[in-house]
């Protein structure tokens, strides 16, 4: 195949195509009869050829697949028109040892003109008849007939076939040392955004899959030794969750297991369901370089993870600390806010009494989650509404808790109009009260474990599931008459988007990357014009994802995944640690700091977020 300069393309990427076939002329005893055959067709056949010309054009723009139809349906355009054989020519790269070629060898005439002459001969009295195009193409059918093609082109019949020749003909490779250092051309690279290994094949995938293969198909045809390195991810989550489900089902967890069998048992997972995403990459026709088909859970790779937690940490950007974080109960690990996904949802309005300390006053309280009353830790006000101004600084008692007292504070936070205009405040369960609790320096408590259920600090309650306790509390707190009201209410509900059980809000102790810096410096790029998003109204959700940008939890309470390079010293716990690339260098470090050659050196159980 032939190629066409830089300048040609230059500023009109996307415009351009090219459409190279290699012609095989017809015999000499076929040349009468084809010009009898051709003399009215080929004007239609140009016209024919042309349109179909140009929509492989348009098709090679909306995905390698359509092109590779559209190429051999222009083949057959041309043949017909011309009356010329025609093999398609592919990338210029061609082995010495080139495979067969699924339509035939390259270079080589599929079908002689010898056989299209019988066929004229068998259609001679129609052809006297009537030199119409449409019955001289008969003639062309039956010879599509006998070699077993009829009717219109189906794609499945072929597309594997050329695949696996392209395949084994290294189209894909880059070939650096003959197509780009020779040439003075640039390699062109692009790495493939990883698929889960175990997962399947979505629009997502497509889309990108389709985008990527025109960019590389396009650099090849430029001349540019072209990588575009396919590779899947170990999908932390996802994976670990179909396993232990496995294991429910066999009457046991992960934690009887052990750790050490339950990875053995996601690896064998991964053998048995892995591989049929990349079979599926491959039938969409993506040129990938399979070649060199990466895991991220590859050794090397698993090295590099490390070795950048590592630096990080050393620059001081990446931290242990408590922090509100999104707690899937189900999975039972925290969840980034990308991995939270909020749906309208019918729910009630509780309205309650926080009885005022000393008096027969109340305050009264609306609240979604009535079961967070047993971590509230003050209850606030807006400083200029009328109705509470009174009562700021006073103590109100909360409901079922024994005569637990909490203070009654102002802050211009408080939404005046809505509900009662009194607000709960729980720091250990609310992102927003959490905010609160640390301006007003309060109490955090969590009264839940890990699986949702309520914890001692729950009292009675303790050992109920979340929503069992709400409807226990509430009812409790009706025998009581401490309710007033209940009222529908449409609210935004946080799920998971791996498990879909609500998302929990709650303060862990978790490891975090900082952002802002980060984000700042991503912000300017597109300000200045060194990263320009297409189309220009995007710009606006880039923005707003890193305006308002929170610190990156990146630890996840799994199991399956780049176990956390930080190793916690002996009886010291989570109180002191080292960050190291291996168990050599963590007790290395360990006895630099001045502890004994044998001091107890534990990993974090905690797995980094994918």
């Amino acid at each position: 195949m032939g190629g066409i300069d830089d300048e040609d393309t230059a500023g009109h990427p996307s415009s351009i195509i090219v459409f190279l076939c290699h012609f095989q002329a017809p015999n000499h005893e076929d040349k009468q009869m084809n010009r009898q055959l051709n003399a009215k067709k080929r004007q239609h056949g140009r016209r024919a050829t042309m349109t179909r010309l140009l929509v492989a054009a348009t098709a090679f723009q909306n995905g390698a697949s359509a092109w590779r139809s559209a190429v051999l349906r222009s083949r057959s355009a041309i043949q017909r028109s011309s009356g010329f054989v025609v093999t398609p020519s592919f990338h210029h790269h061609q082995p010495q040892q080139s495979p067969q070629h699924p339509f035939g060898m390259m270079g080589k005439p599929r079908h002689r003109l010898t056989t299209l002459s019988s066929a004229v001969e068998s259609t001679e009295t129609d052809t006297a008849a009537s030199d119409d195009g449409a019955k001289s193409n008969a003639a062309y059918d039956l010879v599509n007939k006998s070699r077993g093609l009829e009717g219109s082109y189906d794609p499945s019949e072929f597309e594997a076939d050329i695949y696996k020749w392209w395949e084994a003909s290294q189209c894909f490779l880059p070939d650096a040392k003959s197509g780009g250092k020779d040439n003075g051309k640039k390699p062109y690279v692009l790495p493939m955004p990883p698929p889960n290994v175990t997962g399947r094949l979505h629009m997502g995938h497509a889309i990108f899959v389709a985008l990527q293969d025109v960019l590389a198909r396009f650099h090849r045809m430029r001349g540019r030794p072209v990588l575009w390195l396919p590779g899947t991810d170990h999908a932390g989550i996802a994976t670990q969750l179909q396993v232990e489900k496995q294991l429910i089902a066999e009457g046991t967890t992960r934690e009887e297991v052990g750790r050490e069998v339950f990875l053995d048992r996601v690896w064998q997972y991964k053998a048995e369901q892995g591989g049929h995403i990349t079979r599926q990459l491959r039938s969409l026709g993506a040129s990938a370089d399979w070649s060199r088909e990466r895991f991220t859970m590859d050794s090397d790779l698993s090295s590099a993870v490390a070795e950048a937690f590592v630096r990080l940490h050393d620059k001081g950007l990446v931290y242990r600390g408590e922090y509100m974080v999104n707690w899937a109960p189900m999975l039972k690990t925290a969840v980034s806010d990308l991995e939270v996904e909020y749906s309208e949802e019918e729910g009630k309005l509780y309205f309650f009494k926080y009885m005022v300390d000393g008096s027969e006053e109340f305050l009264p309280v609306a609240t979604t989650r009535p079961e967070t009353i047993m971590g509230d830790t003050a209850v606030c006000v807006h400083p200029d509404d009328e109705r509470y101004k009174h009562l700021v600084g006073k103590e109100v008692v909360v409901p079922m808790s024994d005569g637990r007292k909490i203070p009654v504070i102002a802050d211009d936070y408080v939404d005046m109009e809505f509900g009662t205009g009194a607000l709960k405040i729980t720091p250990g369960h609310d992102p927003n009260d959490y905010a609160i609790g640390k301006k007003h320096d309060l109490p955090i408590i969590n009264i839940m474990n890990k699986d949702g259920s309520m914890n001692a600090n729950a009292g009675e309650y303790d050992g109920l599931d979340r929503f069992d306790a709400r409807e226990k509390l509430w009812s409790d707190m009706e025998s009581q008459d401490i309710t007033i009201k209940v009222q529908p209410h449409t609210q935004r509900v946080p799920r998971s988007q791996r498990g879909g059980e609500v998302i929990e809000p709650l303060v862990s102790s978790q490891w975090f990357v900082k952002t802002k810096g980060m984000g700042s410096k991503a912000l300017k790029a597109v300000e200045d014009g060194d990263i320009q998003i297409v189309p220009k109204r995007f710009d606006k959700i880039w923005n707003n994802w890193l305006t308002d940008i929170h610190d990156w939890c990146v630890s996840r309470q799994l199991w399956w995944g780049h176990r956390i390079p930080v190793w916690y010293v002996g009886k010291y716990g989570a109180n002191e640690y080292v960050v190291a690339r291996n168990d050599e260098e963590a007790r290395q470090k360990a006895t630099e700091a001045g502890h004994p050659d044998d001091v107890g050196l534990f990993q974090d159980e905690d797995v980094l977020d994918t």
